[in-house]
């Protein structure tokens, strides 16, 4: 496919260390598909959760100065860790509405020379794979399904929630990573525990609720026939992967499943 259009890339800090090949298979597949990721320069970390605290703007900087640059560039801005989409379309909605928040960020970035009212639009890369490639067009570039593979999608909490702010999918009734799923060839598997939290922010305050959580959702998924989970959050992979025991499910990440299925993973690994 020729390219159709540039995306201002948020990689996100676990996608630069721990999960490189993510990051690869993402950038390969892209280009496959018609889309191209151009790494915005000099990126900070976003933090990885969102600050609540009505006066907590610093930690926000890093997240405009994000979407600042992609705006300057024209170009919506994409990030693959729903960590990352969920604390940037965060902020940005905080400097499309909450005026003490603007004008607060504002008055720090002037010695930066931005000024930034949330004019990016912000994108999980899974929407340009359903928005703008559309799944029917991912179905006829795939060279290797993933036919009679029962995989459960696996969404967590960042990906969905708010949903009045993040707007990706229904926050109860998600489709986005089952679509995928076809669209690669293979069959989900509708279990209970998809859209619930695995507990991974926990784990340094008591390291049985990441456990706990980490063992309904893979019995469930088990219980309900899935051959191996995939999920759109680096966290929430790491997490049931450090807690899954003497489960037998793998849980993998996207882009590496969308690789695998365009033919493009040993030569992007």
């Amino acid at each position: 496919m020729e390219n159709t259009r540039n995306y201002s890339y948020f990689p996100g800090c676990t996608l630069k260390n721990k999960a490189l090949d993510l990051d690869r298979y993402a950038r390969a597949s892209a280009e496959a598909l018609g889309f191209t990721l151009e790494e915005i320069p000099e990126w900070q970390c976003c933090g990885g959760e969102y600050p609540l605290g009505k006066n907590e703007v610093a930690s926000k900087l890093p997240s405009i100065r994000a979407l600042a640059n992609a705006r300057d560039a024209g170009q919506d801005l994409v990030t693959l860790c729903s960590a990352c989409y969920n604390v940037i379309k965060q902020v940005n909605d905080d400097m499309q509405h909450d005026e003490d928040i603007i004008l607060r960020a504002n008055n720090y970035l002037k010695e930066d020379g931005i000024e930034y009212h949330g004019e990016t639009k912000v994108v999980h890369y899974l929407e340009i794979l359903r928005d703008v490639i559309g799944w029917d067009n991912i179905k006829k570039a795939v060279k290797k399904p993933f036919t009679g593979k029962k995989i459960g999608a696996y969404y967590g909490c960042l990906l969905l929630r708010p949903g009045k702010v993040l707007q990706l999918d229904d926050s109860e009734n998600p489709q986005i990573l089952e679509d995928f799923i076809k669209a690669i060839g293979g069959t989900p598997v509708i279990y209970a525990q998809r859209n619930e939290c695995c507990g991974a922010y926990t784990m340094f305050e008591d390291e049985s609720i990441p456990k706990n959580r980490t063992e309904k959702i893979l019995s469930n998924a088990e219980d309900m026939g899935a051959d191996f989970l995939v999920t759109s959050c680096p966290l929430c992979r790491y997490n049931l992967l450090k807690n899954k025991g003497d489960s037998k499910l793998d849980v993998i990440y996207f882009t590496e499943l969308l690789a695998e299925a365009l033919g493009l993973k040993e030569e992007a690994c």
